[in-house]
């Protein structure tokens, strides 16, 4: 088990005072099972409403509809949970589900279709012929080991690149330029296991990397794919790794475009400008009687 404090500031600036539009927050961890959230603040600069509901995927959405005009805006948020994953490399399959290709049971196929539906169906042909170096019709491979590389090719032949722009990269775009960000890899991840039959969602979160060079980190994405007898498991295709107890999710969706942390919108006039600063550090709390030691 781990202990782990998040802190997320999110600041715009205006060149002018501006009417905020609703804002939508999607940076609560998903407890569960494998997350207890202890403890959580947020602290919002313009004057505001806050109202807190779960969609249609169990995600904690809260809606900031704002009561005065301003010139800057700052979001804080401080999350402390405990992370009780363990053995991420460890899998435990269904018999019938260890060999590729496989049928699942009716019951888990029908709810399977809308994760199985591709996003991007125009680069189905890009994807397709990409993919076509895992998999072939008449071919019999561990389904731990297709997934794992389609997962490694990712991560070892495509460039990491942080982007600012919202929404993803099309997958024959990253396939095309050969990088991206961790949103779009895991993006094409996502196309490729739908290609193959499999279900999978996007997930949007935190990762906690003590090995960073720096401790300013980011929020971070990557995608999880349905399996018989282990249910929805992780794989982060910037690392190239399976997930773990490094990954704190906050929001699970069935289009990669559905998941931004922040997002919405002002009004203002044609001249304004606005700028973005975000600042992320995820860090692990150790116990006071072991020590006051934080890493981050």
């Amino acid at each position: 088990m781990k202990r782990i404090q998040i802190d997320h500031e999110t600041n715009y600036d205006y060149t002018e005072f501006v009417t905020l539009g609703p804002h939508r927050l999607m940076i609560r961890p998903r407890a569960g099972h494998d997350i207890r959230v202890d403890h959580t603040e947020l602290t919002i600069s313009v004057p505001h409403t806050l109202t807190w509901h779960r969609d249609i995927y169990g995600n904690s959405v809260a809606v900031v509809n704002f009561h005065e005009s301003a010139q800057h805006l700052s979001i804080r948020s401080r999350v402390t949970l405990q992370h009780f994953e363990a053995e991420p490399q460890v899998f435990r399959l269904d018999d019938k589900a260890l060999v590729f290709p496989f049928y699942s049971d009716l019951s888990d196929r029908i709810e399977m279709i809308p994760y199985q539906m591709l996003c991007f169906p125009s680069d189905n042909s890009a994807v397709g012929a990409w993919a076509s170096q895992f998999w072939r019709p008449g071919q019999v491979i561990e389904t731990s080991l297709l997934l794992d590389n389609i997962c490694q090719s990712i991560a070892r032949n495509f460039m990491y690149m942080r982007r600012e722009e919202p929404g993803v990269q099309r997958p024959s775009e990253t396939l095309q330029r050969l990088s991206g960000s961790c949103r779009d890899f895991a993006t094409l991840f996502i196309e490729t296991c739908r290609f193959f039959g499999f279900a999978a969602r996007f997930v949007s979160g935190y990762l906690h990397n003590p090995n960073a060079l720096t401790s300013d980190n980011s929020t971070h994405a990557w995608a999880e794919v349905y399996l018989p007898g282990l249910g929805w498991k992780g794989f982060d295709t910037t690392s190239g790794l399976v997930t773990g107890h490094d990954h704190i999710a906050t929001a699970v969706t069935r289009h990669p475009a559905d998941a931004p942390p922040i997002s919405g919108s002002f009004f203002a006039t044609p001249n304004v400008q606005s700028n973005m600063r975000v600042t992320v550090q995820v860090s692990e709390l150790f116990d006071e009687l072991a020590g006051t030691v934080v890493s981050s």
